[in-house]
């Protein structure tokens, strides 16, 4: 090779270098501190519910802390399962996070014989961000009051052949988990009627297309102050503020009994540990400004902000809880 023709090669192979290892515009852009371009936030439900408000509000918080944009993707279907794939292949680099419910990692592995992601392995939980409560609500036209007229009521139809029909949103939500919980603790037969999200949920509710669920009880409230619903009782550990004539369901002759949503925001495995350490300190900095608290406390959402070994400790305590749940309901899916 020519001294000419080599020294070009050279100058080729040194632009090619630095292109890619930081003096060019791309690797410019790669040394760049954390966040340097907008982040997405995938959430595994419906848009308009209670989490995917709260979602939006931490995002938008975040987003000026970051000084980012954080767009908010929602990708619900098969009880979670859709978006937290999505999640678990992502890239392991900070730009796509994810916000799910705690029991599509905690409950969806006993329900789901396969699944596809692993909820112990493909994620690094950054934190569980919130709680909220589930009530048990009947339309007007069903003559109960109480828990115990509940439970004779369900008894009673199942006696005639007719079991109740109770509404969800949806296989593996909440709603359905507390009622297929309570369902085995009381001893009573229902018929599960799923629907893809709360929210078309709760409008047949209130129509009177189905008559009974176990619903978060966020949004709930006006439904029931305004008589649309009858709230019977509320499943955490004690009353709502925004209802605290609403006894519990331990109150209400079942001692112990104690169901409460809660939501996790979630990384890919293999993020950065500095990174995901930010995450989690925008997350607890969200979460203490005075209107996310009294958005939160409007639909009876608590703020919890969890980090650390906390969290995957109660998820996993969860998941061997939900375990025997799932089992004793007879609920696995194939």
């Amino acid at each position: 090779m020519s001294p000419k023709r080599s020294s070009h090669f050279v100058g080729l192979l040194f632009a090619s270098m630095a292109l890619g290892y930081g003096q060019g515009p791309l690797g410019a852009a790669a040394q760049q501190p954390y966040p340097n371009r907008l982040i997405k936030v995938i959430y595994s439900e419906v848009a308009g519910g209670p989490t995917d408000i709260v979602t939006r509000a931490i995002a938008d918080k975040m987003s000026i802390s970051l000084k980012q944009p954080i767009v908010v993707e929602n990708r619900p279907g098969a009880g979670g399962n859709i978006g937290t794939e999505a999640i678990a292949r992502a890239t392991s680099d900070g730009y796509t996070l994810g916000m799910v419910l705690g029991t599509t990692l905690t409950v969806n592995p006993s329900i789901y014989k396969k699944l596809p992601f692993d909820p112990n392995k493909d994620f690094r939980p950054l934190s569980i961000v919130s709680t909220s409560g589930n009530m048990l609500v009947v339309h007007p036209s069903v003559p109960i009051n109480s828990v115990a007229e509940f439970v004779a009521y369900a008894k009673a139809a199942a006696a005639r052949k007719e079991p109740i029909a109770y509404a969800s949103g949806g296989i593996g939500t909440p709603g359905h988990l507390v009622m297929e919980n309570f369902r085995v603790r009381a001893d009573f037969e229902a018929i599960h009627v799923p629907y893809r999200g709360n929210a078309p949920m709760v409008i047949d509710l209130v129509a009177g297309q189905v008559k009974i669920g176990f619903v978060t009880s966020a949004g709930m409230m006006d439904h029931v102050q305004a008589g649309r619903l009858k709230a019977l009782s509320v499943a955490r550990a004690s009353r709502s503020p925004l209802a605290p004539e609403v006894p519990t369901i331990a109150e209400s002759g079942y001692p112990g009994f104690r169901v409460e949503n809660y939501s996790v925001m979630l990384a890919p495995a293999g993020i950065p540990e500095p990174i995901a350490a930010l995450l989690e300190r925008e997350v607890q900095a969200a979460l203490k400004h005075p209107d996310i608290i009294e958005r939160l406390r409007a639909m009876d959402t608590t703020p919890v902000g969890m980090i650390g070994p906390e969290v995957q400790a109660r998820l996993k305590a969860d998941q061997e809880a939900w375990a025997k749940v799932v089992a004793t309901a007879n609920m696995r899916l194939d």
